[in-house]
């Protein structure tokens, strides 16, 4: 089975999954085995829903302060961005854009 990025993991929503996970392993509900099979089947979902699922669009504007590209992943930081959406518009002081091959890791 092919690998998927973990990055949604540190999202509240992974945050909360790893948590609970954490929390039945404690208990003796489920192994550890059981534990990283759910994790790994989260970041194939995740993954695949934002990919095929989401169809929203936004415009970001802002400064860009901060760019690394590092092992395929790409790492901005922009600073005071605004984004736009069709019927809305959010603003921040600084937010951090991940950004990472659409291919899987390991996949040719």
């Amino acid at each position: 089975m092919p690998s998927y990025y973990e990055l949604y993991r540190t999202s509240t929503l992974g945050m909360a999954l790893t948590d609970s996970l954490d929390e039945l392993i404690q208990a003796g509900h489920i192994t550890p085995q059981l534990a990283i099979q759910v994790l790994e089947q989260y970041d194939k979902s995740i993954s695949e829903a934002l990919a095929n699922k989401v169809k929203a669009k936004a415009m970001l504007k802002g400064h860009l302060s901060t760019y690394r590209f590092c092992d395929d992943v790409w790492t901005f930081i922009i600073k005071d961005p605004t984004f736009k959406f069709e019927h809305d518009t959010a603003s921040c002081n600084k937010v951090k854009i991940v950004a990472c091959n659409a291919r899987r890791p390991g996949e040719v």
